[in-house]
């Protein structure tokens, strides 16, 4: 069997919405998979949605269905060897503090900085400082990204709530302490006091 007969029937036996890299075929030469899977992009087999990503694309009526976000941006962490972490209004949207999907989802990474089309929407990959991913927990560096989104100022009871609940469902207890530590003063004494409230 040749190269790109084992590299179509690869593809060909996965799961509609499988991503596929240049590495994804370690057997073989990066760049002639790179061809290789141009090619396919050409015969419609896969659809390339950035330099190096492609998807072999599960279709409906409406056009090609996308997988989720985060499963891309999972796949792009694990392929560059990345950190990865929301920010802004993506941030927010995740942990539930605002109901707003954004078009244009924000993340930053400690890999490449890229830009990805899924039809309408956009993932934007910004390239940031190490601190940023120095973290052990999960939830604390998503938390601190999304309530400098949100301000000092523009904390609402509401969001207080919110915050609340996702503390006490994920308290961290091994890497509550160390984490805080990272965290801007305000955010670190809004949290402790939330932390506190729950542990009264």
């Amino acid at each position: 069997m040749s190269v790109i007969e084992s590299i179509r029937k690869t593809i060909g036996k996965s799961i509609d919405g499988t991503l596929f890299f240049n590495n994804s075929f370690p057997e073989y030469d990066e760049e002639y998979v790179r061809h290789v899977l141009s090619d396919l992009c050409a015969q419609g087999l896969l659809e390339r949605i950035a330099f190096g990503i492609y998807l072999k694309p599960a279709r409906s009526r409406f056009g090609v269905v996308y997988p989720p976000v985060n499963d891309i941006v999972r796949a792009i962490a694990v392929r560059d060897k990345a950190k990865i972490l929301p920010t802004g209004n993506t941030a927010m949207n995740q942990l539930g503090l605002s109901e707003q999907v954004p078009m244009n989802m924000e993340y930053i990474t400690s890999g490449s900085a890229r830009e990805i089309k899924l039809g309408k929407r956009t993932i934007k990959l910004r390239r940031s400082v190490p601190k940023n991913f120095e973290y052990k927990g999960e939830l604390v560096p998503v938390l601190v990204l999304a309530m400098k989104a949100i301000g000092k100022g523009n904390l609402t009871n509401e969001h207080l709530g919110i915050i609340r609940k996702l503390i006490e469902e994920s308290p961290e207890e091994k890497t509550w302490q160390s984490d805080l530590q990272l965290a801007p003063a305000w955010i670190r004494k809004t949290l402790t006091n939330l932390r506190k409230e729950i542990t009264a």
